[in-house]
């Protein structure tokens, strides 16, 4: 079942989507605890430059359903999956940022068709989020047990202080848009908050890169205070033939601060 904003996936959960344009599809899917609506300068402009641009709010978070389970790479992957082949979409280019982006890596890792054809990388939380053995990069897993520990304790003052780290610095942008980013990230569930936080912390995706087969763009901005550039370096050394594109003037948020080379690099790259 479907209709203009909303896919069912299950029995009552519901993913909300916007699906604007006409042209070669681009799925875009947001990082965590946001909603497909942070792509708001993306879906403004690559429309009228003939793509077809589809959001997808995660289950837990945005105007999605909410439901109570399990929240994981394996169940948004699969989410993904549904929602693609709900549209028929085919010859995808599957766009993911920060946690979406974990989450792209392993669904094209995952994938038994050949509906995504390309892979675009920003700012991913991947291979890993959090340091471990053989793996230097990330933060400390101590740092992420302090964010559930916070959002057990007082979510916005979380989201607070993951907006003060999110763009090149706390000044970057306006404090309206702050603010937008903040109210985002409320509208998502505390249990999905939280149990995306112990995901990032715990999964290791590694081994997904070698399973990607399709062409591959890894945009990441060398100041990101939240998934560093090494995190970059290493998804480029382990998918064969991905590209590395600098972004040198943004941190976290490089999809709206320098949003018009963003553009024009998914433009490039999807063709």
């Amino acid at each position: 079942m479907k209709n203009d904003e909303y896919i069912k996936i299950e029995p009552n959960i519901y993913l909300h989507i916007r699906d604007w344009g006409q042209g070669k599809p681009i799925v875009f899917i947001p990082g965590w605890p946001l909603s497909h609506e942070m792509y708001e300068y993306q879906f403004n402009q690559l429309p009228r430059r003939e793509y077809r641009c589809i959001g997808i709010t995660m289950r837990g978070f945005g105007k999605s359903s909410k439901p109570w389970g399990e929240y994981n790479y394996d169940v948004f992957a699969d989410d993904i999956g549904k929602v693609i082949e709900a549209l028929d979409l085919r010859d995808v280019t599957l766009a993911g940022h920060s946690m979406g982006g974990a989450i792209s890596l392993h669904y094209v890792a995952r994938q038994k068709n050949e509906r995504v054809s390309k892979l675009a990388l920003f700012g991913a939380a991947a291979p890993s989020f959090t340091k471990r053995d053989g793996f230097p990069y990330g933060l400390e897993p101590e740092a992420v047990d302090g964010f559930i520990e916070s959002c057990r304790a007082d979510r916005a003052k979380l989201n607070e202080d993951f907006g003060k780290i999110f763009f090149l610095s706390e000044n970057a942008v306006s404090q309206k848009l702050g603010m937008w980013f903040h109210n985002m990230g409320m509208e998502a569930s505390p249990h999905a908050t939280e149990a995306c936080l112990i995901a990032l912390r715990d999964s290791d995706l590694r081994d997904d890169l070698a399973q990607v087969k399709v062409p591959t763009a890894i945009s990441h901005s060398t100041h990101d205070k939240i998934c560093p550039f090494e995190l970059a370096e290493a998804m480029a050394s382990g998918i064969k033939g991905a590209e590395l594109i600098r972004f040198e003037k943004s941190g976290h948020g490089l999809f709206y601060e320098e949003k018009e080379k963003f553009n024009e690099m998914i433009v490039n790259f999807v063709g």
